[in-house]
């Protein structure tokens, strides 16, 4: 039984696929945190010493941030013991509508995103309830019977 499995949340089944598709990809690696800034801005901060740049790729698909990483193999290098990770990772974060990325900088082997939250807004719209006798409104003006 899902959380959205109720009459009065329609036309969620988008935002429920995206939660169980970040439920599945929700491994550990890499460690990050979330912090509130001032004036409304977040920040994703992700652990991910020994990556440079050219090994992170971020997209924003939808609502949806998705930073990857990926390393090469080391082959120059006999590792006695090898605890830093060199892998790959895809890190997801679903955004709200109208979030805003401000940037994004790699120093010191963290990630950090910045974030704008938007102003909220509230958004009201008049609908017309039409009878029988009344004509219904189509698109572009057409009317039907």
């Amino acid at each position: 039984m899902s959380a959205f499995n109720t009459p009065f949340l329609l036309g969620f089944d988008e935002l429920e696929e995206m939660l169980g598709r970040m439920t599945k990809s929700a491994e550990g690696f890499p460690p990050y945190n979330i912090e509130q800034l001032n004036d409304g801005k977040l920040r994703i901060t992700l652990a991910v010493a020994g990556y440079v740049d050219s090994d992170l790729d971020m997209t924003l698909e939808d609502n949806q941030l998705i930073i990857r990483g990926h390393q090469d193999q080391d082959t120059e290098h006999r590792y006695l013991h090898r605890g830093i990770a060199a892998r790959h990772f895809i890190k997801s974060f679903v955004l709200a509508d109208g979030m805003k990325i401000e940037g994004a900088r790699l120093e010191n082997g963290l990630l950090h995103i910045d974030l704008k939250r938007p102003e909220k807004q509230t958004r009201i719209q008049k609908i017309t309830i039409q009878t029988d006798s009344s004509p219904v409104v189509l698109n572009a003006g057409r009317k039907k019977k």
